[in-house]
């Protein structure tokens, strides 16, 4: 990916522990590399086909001014994710604010924070077999496109499927969806239990009847395996109820363990 760079842009703000620091303020320099594609705008010198530094440095510059914060690792985060909320075209930035002169009482030249904030795909499964069951899938999709930080990109049809686990209860209404996200997969999976929690979702039974079930299926191309989360769903391979509708919208999303497509996956169950 491209990059287009804004070296040590001097700002002064008000940032630091000490109240002093927030009231008299103090200069800051502030450093982003922001990742684009620059392809469109380098064939037809067309600035609107790419990101406007003159235009970005003005926004850092009334970022850093507009608030106020005791740590530098929470102007930068906060920075970043503005920027990426804000400028189109922004797929990644990593950003690094120096502070001069910082009061440790020693001798030095500059202390810095440095971060790296990037837009995430992600593929989100959808059920439910209580209640109105439509309504609750619309209340996913509708807790995800209202969540800071995530674009609800693609939904795919609801199906009617078979309980899967536990045979004795209704049928399940199933879909699936792509989002793009700030969120890293630990956030991410916060945040579709709080959903599931506004949908009442209870955990009694394992694969019993839930108003509302979200379940991250794929996050970029991540492999990850903790006690609470496991990406790719370890169980997707095997589901058509998964697949069915995941084929819908990325038929050819391959498989990061597997290396085989969505598509190939379903024609292999």
């Amino acid at each position: 990916m491209d990059k287009i760079h804004i070296k040590n842009l001097e700002i002064y703000a008000r940032h630091g522990v000490f109240p002093e620091e927030n009231v008299l303020g103090q200069k800051f320099l502030v450093s982003a590399v922001m990742y684009t594609s620059t392809r469109e705008a380098g064939k037809t010198d067309d600035l609107t086909k790419s990101i406007h530094y003159g235009e970005v440095s003005h926004f850092i510059k009334k970022f850093m001014e507009d608030n106020t914060c005791k740590l530098l690792e929470t102007v930068v985060e906060k920075l970043a994710e503005e920027m990426l909320l804000t400028i189109p075209g922004l797929e990644k930035v990593n950003l690094e604010l120096k502070k001069p002169w910082a009061p440790v009482g020693l001798p030095l030249e500059t202390v810095s924070v440095e971060i790296e904030r990037q837009w995430h795909r992600a593929y989100i499964a959808l059920g439910s077999n209580m209640g109105d069951k439509k309504a609750y899938l619309k209340m996913g999709v509708d807790g995800l496109a209202a969540t800071k930080g995530c674009l609800v990109k693609k939904v795919s049809d609801f199906i009617t499927t078979a309980p899967y686990g536990v045979l004795d209860q209704d049928d399940f209404l199933n879909g699936a969806m792509e989002i793009r996200t700030l969120l890293t997969p630990k956030e991410l999976l916060d945040r579709l239990h709080e959903i599931e929690q506004d949908a009442n979702r209870e955990r009694i039974l394992r694969w019993g009847p839930r108003t509302l079930d979200l379940d991250i299926l794929m996050y970029d191309d991540l492999v990850l395996d903790t006690e609470d989360l496991h990406i790719p769903h370890i169980e997707m391979h095997k589901r058509d109820f998964v697949l069915k509708p995941m084929r819908q919208i990325a038929p050819y999303l391959r498989h990061p363990i597997y290396n085989r497509t969505v598509e190939e996956l379903y024609q292999a169950l």
